[in-house]
């Protein structure tokens, strides 16, 4: 967990076509815990909400729920950096999931000049996951 025991502040928010499939592998692959998933009318996730062992939290819905202010998130529209410790061991789950990976772990140099040891890949309905050390200024 995060050094700061304060509950997640910031929430991002995805949707998805395929709602067990998306929990799936956020938790099975990519190894989000899985807090809350609420069934939807239609056999899917109506809202689930995951937390990252390192700390930090994201919803997530269905594209099928169009009367909300999120109503017009496309699938495959996001990208989200997570911290992580064990970049490697991401790599390896998604790999061994038959994921597909867009940059294999590397040592890489972010925008602000700060080192760090990443990798990105993709997830079934196309939102890119960038899985890095950088932990912030």
């Amino acid at each position: 967990m995060s050094s700061d025991a304060s509950p997640p502040s910031v929430w991002p928010v995805l949707h998805y076509d395929d709602t067990r499939a998306a929990l799936r592998f956020l938790v099975d692959v990519l190894g989000f815990a899985e807090v809350v998933a609420v069934p939807d009318e239609h056999g899917g996730i109506g809202h689930a909400e995951l937390r990252w062992p390192g700390g930090g939290a994201l919803v997530f819905g269905s594209t099928r729920h169009t009367d909300s202010v999120h109503g017009r998130i496309r699938a495959g529209t996001s990208a989200v950096y997570v911290v992580s410790d064990d970049v490697d061991t991401v790599h390896r789950q998604v790999v061994d999931a038959g994921g597909e990976v867009l940059e294999p772990p590397h040592e890489t140099r972010f925008g602000s000049g700060a080192a760090a040891y990443v990798c990105t890949v993709r997830d079934p309905e196309g939102n890119l996951w960038t899985f890095g050390t950088y932990r912030g200024s």
